[in-house]
């Protein structure tokens, strides 16, 4: 029944009998490969016979214990020989090595029982996700390798206190599925069911995830649907056939050097289906982030394009059973097109997606702190059209690793002018971020104000916080995220349009901005920026008399501000009178 519904494309537990499984007598060792004429096990330098089913599929027990070394030996049909590490291995040797390695999964009592009751897809709750590289967060010097990885287990104890510290509710990190290059960042896989060894053993991966629940911190990991890599050693090519490529050469490559995933092959869609459910069941894994969905949309990811079809199908049906299976968990969307309903129910026409990330956002609001203050009043609406679309889908604000890399400069690096309008400008910039509806994310190092660009083989440059300019940006971000995590008005009606209103969207001519977020109760706290370079007096027009209370202002002299700052206000005439200076932003909560 298991082999059936894998050959039909219906599995999502593919990995209960794929793989190396332990049973009486030793373990059962698995693997699909229809197209080989003869496949042997290589056990701890043994070679030995597989048995073929009339399925296409080979397998064998042999006595083994954890932690044995093993690959399996596929003869092609033109007498090749090939050694290919499992598709289905729950762990690998340490790269360049490339064999399989036997692991029992019942491995880790989890004590996550009181965070998995309550977690959900945070609709109505603060979403703030910090995006992580695992290897290059922070490197570990070691007096006999030099600098190494820190651990799983050795991260558990620095990142969370970090994370927790800086008001982050989630950790979104780069790809841990095995890949053999630390320069592709995880995004070319060998292992989709293999936790990279680069860190540790799959047991350390999960004390870290569960560490992270008992800290009410979410995890979410990048996962790679569209291509993998095609090193001869894995899925490549596997049985001599293109068992997980198309058969055709000219939709077998993406633009990126490696092969697609055909998914008109039911068996390829068991296989990824399966992954993504092995990472939520085995790992406790809160999300999901599909990367380049643009290439599943669409044929090279390009709406000039055909439509993907055999993509959309991939995405219907297996959004479908997950959230069927899993309705706590979040599936996210990195999709560049603006197709709509991404995410709309599957049964409802959608593409089953809990969010999209918006890159219109992020690529409009770069574009404009790029700009010269004194030109940015023909450039006023890259920061207010997101609003005109943003309830077509359900959106997250990415400023995402893809921007701080190949030349594009760091997002302090971006913003126009001297060091301190730099500093200045991305400060507006996030808190226009954090105003804005929608959850946000946030790569490492945006909030110590890198100037350098994001190297993985580096850890990020924590010297800089010894700067005052930017341990002020690192003190303000933090002071941002907690006063987001304590205004419900903040992220509790996101979705709601009736909870959003521009106070002032077209003042192209002062380039100011002024929105207002309320609450359930009508109550509103009110962002305003100042986008030029000059000081401006600035009135706010209010919905309601009263007094009112600056929480926040980005010129405060703790954040290298020159304490232009307007505290504690009455309205009158529904209007109040404002200071503002240069390139500076305040958040204005009524009492």
């Amino acid at each position: 029944m298991i082999i059936n519904d894998f050959l039909e494309g219906h599995s999502l537990t593919a990995y209960e009998y794929f793989g190396a499984h332990f049973v009486d007598g030793g373990v059962r060792f698995a693997t699909y490969a229809p197209n080989a004429r003869n496949v042997t096990l290589m056990l701890n330098g043994g070679e030995y016979e597989m048995n073929r089913l009339d399925s296409g599929v080979w397998e064998t027990v042999r006595p083994a214990e954890n932690g044995d070394i093993y690959q399996f030996i596929i003869t092609t049909q033109a007498l090749q020989k090939h050694y290919r590490s499992d598709p289905f291995a729950f762990y690998s040797e340490v790269r360049p090595k490339n064999a399989s390695i036997i692991y029992d999964l019942n491995c880790h009592d989890w004590h996550d029982g009181e965070w998995m009751s309550k977690r959900d897809k945070c609709y109505d709750k603060p979403m703030n996700i910090y995006e992580i590289h695992f290897g290059s967060w922070r490197t570990k010097f070691d007096s006999e390798n030099d600098d190494r990885f820190y651990t799983y287990d050795e991260m558990a104890d620095i990142l969370i206190p970090y994370v927790k510290d800086m008001g982050y509710t989630h950790i979104e990190i780069m790809p841990l599925t095995e890949h053999p290059y630390d320069g592709s960042w995880g995004y070319q896989v060998t292992g989709y069911y293999s936790a990279t060894s680069r860190y540790g053993d799959p047991a350390g991966l999960m004390r870290f995830i569960d560490a992270c629940h008992q800290a009410d911190i979410g995890v979410i990991l990048d996962f790679v649907p569209v291509h993998f890599v095609t090193d001869f050693f894995a899925l490549h090519i596997y049985d001599g056939g293109f068992l997980f490529e198309s058969d055709r050469e000219e939709e077998r490559f993406s633009e990126w050097g490696t092969a697609l995933f055909d998914y008109s092959k039911p068996h390829v869609l068991s296989f990824v289906k399966s992954s993504i459910n092995f990472w939520i069941e085995k790992y406790h894994v809160d999300g999901l982030r599909y990367d380049a969905v643009a290439n599943l949309i669409f044929k090279h990811g390009r709406r000039d394009e055909p439509l993907n079809d055999t993509g959309i199908w991939f995405l219907k049906n297996t959004n479908y059973a997950i959230q069927k299976r899993h309705p706590d968990v979040i599936l996210f969307a990195e999709d560049s097109t603006d197709q709509t309903k991404v995410t709309a129910p599957v049964e409802f026409g959608g593409l089953g997606f809990d969010y999209k990330w918006d890159l219109g956002f992020m690529h409009d609001t770069i574009n404009y702190i790029k700009t010269p203050p004194y030109e940015r009043r023909a450039h006023h609406s890259k920061m207010t059209f997101s609003m005109s679309y943003f309830y077509n889908d359900l959106f997250i604000l990415p400023y995402s690793h893809d921007e701080v890399v190949h030349g594009k400069k760091t997002m302090l690096d971006k913003c126009f002018g001297t060091h301190e309008e730099k500093i200045a400008t991305i400060k507006c910039l996030y808190t226009f971020q954090f105003g804005h509806p929608g959850k946000k994310l946030n790569f490492m190092g945006n909030e110590i104000a890198e100037y350098m660009e994001w190297r993985p083989e580096k850890e990020l440059g924590w010297n800089l916080l010894t700067y005052p300019a930017h341990d002020s940006v690192h003190h303000y971000i933090k002071e941002l995220h907690h006063i987001y995590l304590n205004e419900p008005a903040l992220y509790e009606n996101d979705y709601n349009a009736g909870h959003f209103r521009w106070c002032d969207a077209n003042n192209s001519n002062q380039s100011i901005y002024a929105f207002i977020r309320r609450d359930n109760y009508g109550k509103g706290i009110y962002f305003v920026f100042n986008f030029s370079g000059l000081m401006q007096n600035y009135i706010l027009r209010v919905e309601q008399n009263g007094d009112y209370s600056e929480i926040l202002n980005s010129d405060k002299d703790i954040y290298a501000g020159t304490n232009c700052l307007n505290g504690d206000m009455r309205a009158s005439n529904y209007s109040l009178n404002l200071r503002l200076a240069p390139l500076s932003c305040a958040i204005i909560k009524q009492k």
